[in-house]
């Protein structure tokens, strides 16, 4: 029997591939491209890019591994998963601190880059917090995304398991997780400190899970695809346009009704548990997003210089986690070396510009290794082999 492989949806790829371009920008310290971010204008930013659409391809890789060969098989290879990715929050929490280290040994940057980052109680009391970083109890701001993740990823089989019973049975579970997160469901992000800290994860993964399965169940079928209709469009129009004056930070600025409302209704729009309106403005992108795209995704598929520059951001998408978690590495030195340079328009634009180059070389590093290019090498000549 022939394996046919499942085609890749372009628009997944695309829109991953974004988000991880606007989150290096926002990782980078006092970048003022971060004013223009999507993130600025509205309650939901890229994290909801990066959550929904790690939904929608975890529903591919690993929901058709349950239902093809059974719940025993999709456990393990989550299994697979959660030990992958957490060997990458460990290894990004390290090589960060390290390079943090090492420009602060240096002498010549100005700011001390490791207090910037908050890690010096990890420094000043390595032991235990040493234990809580191994055991996810000791999560830096940071640092943080990568554990959510994980937290997620083990709900799966969970999800998948409610799902043989009734796909109505994960939504609504979902649901009740991001209902008992507002209500204080959470984990400790200080569990370790010298002095008691009752600090929670700054991302509660019972909150953030509410936007990754919504993607699970848009790519697994038990949510239906939103139909393309012009009262919809406009509907989603009105939400974005009517959650700006409450997000742009000038409005925030001069106006105290929208201070108010914003600490009045914090709630609704709060980050670490995933508040409602925060559900509502991406919801609300995604839609305008899935129409821009076209059916299948054909407005993705363009020639010249277009086709391009959207084949870049889709190979960055498809190489999601190692660009994620070379960009949270590389954007902590970006900062560095643009304080270091007074943080003149040349020296941002060349700053972000090499972000940029860097994502993009990381994506096609990974892709080539990826590809096992020596499984279908060509036989060395004796010299060769010499």
């Amino acid at each position: 029997m022939i394996k046919v492989s499942r085609p890749r949806d372009p628009r997944l790829d695309f829109f991953r591939g974004v988000g991880m371009f606007i989150i290096l920008i926002a990782h980078i310290t006092d970048n003022p491209y971060t004013l223009w971010i999507p993130a600025r204008f509205g309650f939901s930013d890229a994290t909801e890019m990066f959550v929904f659409c790690s939904g929608m391809a975890s529903a591919l890789a690993f929901g058709a591994v349950f239902r093809r060969a059974g719940w025993v098989m999709g456990l393990l290879q989550i299994v697979l998963r959660i030990w992958q990715v957490y060997w990458v929050h460990l290894g990004v929490f390290f090589v960060t601190l390290v390079l943090m280290l090492l420009i602060n040994t240096s002498g010549v940057f100005p700011r001390n880059e490791v207090n910037a980052l908050n890690l010096l109680p990890f420094l000043t009391n390595t032991g235990p917090n040493l234990i809580g970083l191994f055991t996810l109890t000791y999560v830096p701001n940071y640092f943080d995304v990568l554990p959510m993740y994980l937290v997620i990823l083990g709900l799966i089989p969970l999800i998948m398991a409610l799902a043989r019973i009734d796909v109505r049975l994960p939504l609504l579970v979902s649901v009740i997780l991001w209902l008992a997160a507002n209500a204080g469901l959470n984990l400790p992000a200080e569990l370790w400190f010298t002095k008691p800290s009752t600090r929670a994860w700054f991302f509660n993964p019972f909150a953030w899970q509410l936007v990754f399965f919504t993607g699970f169940a848009l790519m697994s079928g038990w949510l239906p695809q939103p139909p393309v209709r012009r009262s919809l469009i406009w509907l989603a129009i009105a939400v974005v346009l009517l959650s700006v004056p409450f997000a742009w930070y000038k409005i925030i600025d001069v106006s105290a009704y929208v201070r108010a409302w914003r600490s009045d209704w914090d709630l609704l729009i709060n980050k670490s548990n995933f508040g409602l309106l925060r559900y509502v403005h991406f919801l609300a992108l995604a839609y305008l997003a899935w129409v821009a795209a076209g059916p299948g995704g054909a407005r993705l598929r363009q020639t010249g210089w277009a086709a391009f520059a959207i084949g870049q951001i889709s190979r960055v998408g498809q190489q999601s986690l190692a660009v994620f978690a070379a960009s949270m590495v590389m954007a902590r030195v970006l900062g560095a070396v643009m304080n270091l340079a007074g943080n003149r328009p040349l020296a941002v634009l060349a700053v972000n510009l090499a972000g940029v180059v860097i994502i993009i070389a990381v994506a096609r590093v990974t892709a080539f290794f990826k590809a096992k290019p020596w499984k279908n090498a060509a036989p060395a000549t004796r010299g060769q082999q010499a």
